[in-house]
């Protein structure tokens, strides 16, 4: 059974509990310099809208946040599975409902930045899976032998994506 996806709030105490994870392993992973990763606060302001995908009990299985950049750009912001949830196509789920999500508010631009660490090699998969292609630096980040940078142009219609190298499909193959 699919994840249910929905608008979240970022304090609940077992997202919480995700986010402090998500956190740990980014300062694990990555020169505290390096990571880009909100905090919970943070995931709750203004212009950041946050979800989670929990299976039919409730547990919590996963979570994304999209911070918008402009009026028709955005940001991928603390895309996480849980680690018993890994494996299950939790995260490609919750992206393709981001994007959807992001396509259906007029955001034309997808952007994210995530590590160049082995670590990272799953969630770069995903995001080349589902059309993100490499790109410069955005908004206030710089270069960084730590941090590889990812865009995808949506189209008008929803559930498709153009990458600079042609059409796909927004929703990742599983």
């Amino acid at each position: 059974m699919p994840p249910t996806i929905r608008a979240d709030d970022p304090t609940l105490p077992d997202v919480l509990a995700l986010l402090g994870e998500h956190l740990e392993d980014m300062y694990a992973t990555s020169p505290a310099e390096s990571v880009h990763a909100l905090d919970p606060r943070a995931l709750a302001a203004p212009g950041i809208t946050f979800w989670t995908a929990r299976d039919a009990g409730g547990e919590l299985l996963g979570c994304a946040a999209l911070k918008a950049l402009g009026p028709a750009d955005a940001e991928l912001k603390s895309m996480r599975t849980g680690t018993a949830a890994r494996g299950r196509g939790v995260g490609a789920a919750v992206l393709a409902h981001v994007l959807a999500a992001a396509a259906e508010q007029g955001i034309r631009t997808v952007l994210l930045e995530t590590g160049t660490q082995d670590y990272f090699a799953p969630a770069r998969r995903l995001y080349e899976r589902a059309g993100f292609v490499e790109c410069p630096p955005f908004a206030d980040y710089v270069l960084d032998p730590h941090s590889v940078f990812y865009r995808l142009t949506l189209t008008a219609s929803a559930g498709r994506a153009a990458s600079s190298t042609g059409p796909t499909a927004a929703r990742p193959a599983s």
